[in-house]
């Protein structure tokens, strides 16, 4: 029998793994769905195309949804759809079946079946969630020949790997309008996230408006913060979507804006509290000693809670190395008292009253890994940040799955980190650990991190997408569903069609670029911007010290994003030894240097002129060896020079083809060396 079983088990892979690879150059799906089976029919979208909901929709989800996919059909096609809103009955072309409505909670069900035929799409769902899920797979089969629009004929059952998928948007560093926050909403559920996480608050700002502490937004804020109003507008907005939204106010660390407002709350008498202007990790903290304290976050989070539905609230939790504490004379005695022997020990004496806080208000703590230690009940959910990255043993996410805790990952997911798609998309939350059943159930999922110190409105998009749907589908999919090559090609049509949610990715990088060009051509800066990537892992800010939260974010390194597009082409080229095709990109930069004189006493472009000259005389030098497949010493050397110059940063930018200049160097010396 256990044979029997194994012998179907490695069937349902074999083809689950087959049709992924069968499929994929068809279907840009992402993330790729569970299970996936090609008929051989096609649906013709004319305008008599009709969405018929069948089901009790009481909360409107699934109306609304079909509402926008109707939209954006009809905008992606040019049809002139004759019923812009769903109709009643069972005579839709796309008919949905769904048999509740969702409560939002972390065990919702999101499971739905899909088929195309001829002349029906039919749609089954668990949940109204499940159905909103069902018609964004539904729209990214779209596609076209010469005698219209149709969809792809398919049958998808489908259902997510993990429970937790998210993406965490901090407001604090930089604050974030409403309209940024609805247009990511969008994007996001356009690729199966479940979870918005909100960081509210942190040492640059409190966004909150409080009622009951006015003093927060009157004096932490700058004036930028989300009123109550406008908080349940984007829960109201996020719940449409099938989204839950998490708050976060991180205490007791990352203090300073509500120390601002309440410095009486603070851990060192006498000390000028303020809001911060840099990044970085600050001393301020609040004193766990205080009663007082605990009646402010008692009273802040009572009125704050009500604003959330969700059963989870992040207390943040991290960074805080007790500096003031240890300062202080009645803490270090308070320790004493209560046989605290470290400052980890009193936090998790802070957060364990917390918890009481919370419990009481009907919320679970969630809590960055800090919050993890042998005092900490299990009902908080541990959010896992520092260590090594997936499942391994060791890290914070396996020993608090093994602890008993709920846990989710966001280490090897933090993207404000600029590092590739391929990077992220390799990050496993599990990985190869082995886990018990009971264990695996309580590792629920991950987040994307976009933490703000270096973003603005006008730059977030670029550095959440197109990465973050890459992110998604190692949450949603199969864990076998991990071919690098597939997922660039589907990527490739996901970041085209962000455009349409009103993701400002891609638009806003020329925004950027003729800002700086003083709205001269920019089709010089657009050559650099398009194989240059921002430095990576925070070293743009090393220390945090350089930019302030007010700092001009419209620089050449706001325009370049993580995965510069013709150095990943380029790139691609050098390592298939495809020297024919690579000659267009050599020959495109070698008139750079030419191109950017016109705006080259422009002093926000004075900075690449020798960058934008050693690659033009690269790759003069590379063409014409490439051409004659011959080189001299005297070229060699010249082209080592120009490589050296090149790989210093270059207004916080790097280039991103240095390696791949290097391998065709090293090419031509082997194969076209003269004595000359």
């Amino acid at each position: 029998m256990k044979r029997i079983i194994l012998i179907i088990l490695f069937v349902v892979f074999s083809q689950q793994n087959f049709s992924q690879s069968k499929f994929s150059d068809v279907y840009p799906l992402m993330p790729w769905p569970q299970q996936l089976q090609k008929n051989n029919s096609t649906l013709k979208i004319q305008e008599s195309l009709t969405i018929a909901i069948l089901g009790k929709d009481s909360e409107k989800r699934v109306h609304k949804a079909s509402v926008k996919f109707l939209r954006r059909l009809a905008n992606r096609t040019g049809v002139f759809l004759d019923k812009g809103f769903p109709v009643q009955g069972k005579s839709g072309t796309i008919q949905v079946h769904f048999e509740a409505i969702s409560n939002l909670t972390v065990h919702q069900d999101e499971s739905y079946s899909l088929e195309v035929k001829s002349d029906l799409i039919s749609i089954h769902a668990k949940t109204d969630v499940g159905a909103i899920r069902a018609l964004e797979t539904l729209l990214q089969l779209v596609n076209f020949n010469k005698n219209g629009y149709f969809f792809e004929g398919v049958t998808i059952n489908d259902f997510p790997r993990f429970i937790w998928r998210g993406l965490m948007i901090d407001v604090a560093r930089h604050y974030q309008p409403i309209d940024v926050l609805k247009r990511n909403l969008d994007a996001m559920s356009s690729v199966k996230l479940n979870v918005f996480h909100w960081h509210l608050t942190d040492d640059q700002g409190f966004r909150v408006e409080s009622k009951v502490y006015p003093k927060l937004q009157e004096l932490a804020s700058d004036g930028l913060f989300y009123t109550q109003e406008q908080i349940k507008e984007v829960v109201s907005y996020a719940s449409d979507l099938g989204i839950r939204v998490i708050p976060e106010l991180d205490v007791p660390g990352h203090a300073s804006a509500i120390l601002t407002a309440y410095p009486e709350l603070g851990s060192k008498d006498n000390y000028a509290y303020a809001i911060e202007r840099f990044a970085g990790v600050f001393n301020p903290t609040l004193d766990p000693t205080k009663e007082t304290t605990y009646t402010f976050l008692k009273n802040l989070f009572t009125e704050i809670a009500p604003l959330f539905p969700d059963e989870y609230f992040h207390i943040g939790g991290d960074e805080n190395a007790g500096k003031h504490w240890d300062e202080n004379e009645t803490i270090q005695k308070f320790k004493k008292t209560y046989g605290l022997k470290t400052n980890h020990d009193l936090q998790t004496y802070f957060n364990v009253k917390l918890e009481k806080i919370l419990k009481k208000l009907g919320k679970k703590l969630m809590g960055w890994d800090e919050i993890m230690t042998s005092s900490t009940p299990t009902t908080a959910v541990i959010h896992s940040w520092r260590g090594k990255n997936e499942g391994l043993e060791g890290s914070s996410l396996i020993s608090a799955a093994k602890k008993g805790y709920q846990t989710v990952l966001s280490n090897g997911y933090y993207i404000d980190r600029l590092l590739s798609v391929k990077h992220h998309y390799k990050v496993d939350p599990i990985g190869n650990t082995k886990l018990t059943k009971e264990e695996r159930k309580r590792v629920l999922g991950g987040e994307a991190t976009m933490w703000s110190e270096l973003v603005t409105p006008l730059t977030i998009d670029s550095r959440i997408w197109p990465r973050t749907a890459a992110i998604a589908e190692r949450f949603w999919s199969a864990k076998e569903v991990a071919d690098i090559d597939h997922m660039l090609y589907r990527l490739k049509d996901v970041n085209q069609k962000l455009e349409e949610l009103g993701i400002t990715h891609i638009k806003n990088r020329d925004v950027i670029l003729r800002n700086i060009s003083n709205h001269q051509s920019i089709a010089a800066l657009k050559t650099l911007s398009n194989i240059c990537e921002p430095l990576k892992i925070y070293t743009r800010n090393d220390g945090g010290t350089e930019y302030k939260s007010f700092s001009p974010f419209t620089l050449f390194a706001d325009a370049c994003i993580a995965d510069a597009e013709d150095a990943v082409k380029f790139n691609k080229l050098v390592n298939q030894e495809n020297y024919n095709e690579l000659k267009n990109y050599l020959k495109d930069w070698s008139k750079n240097y030419e191109e950017l004189q016109p705006i080259l006493n422009n002093p926000n472009v004075k900075p690449l002129e020798e960058l934008s000259k050693n690659l033009s005389k690269i790759s003069k030098t590379l063409l014409t060896v490439l051409n004659k497949k011959e080189i001299n010493k005297d070229q060699i050397e010249a082209l080592k020079v120009s490589i050296n110059l090149l790989e210093k940063p270059y207004l916080d930018v790097e280039l991103a083809i240095i390696a791949s200049f290097k391998k065709l160097i090293l090419f031509s010396q082997k194969n076209y060396s003269t004595k000359k």
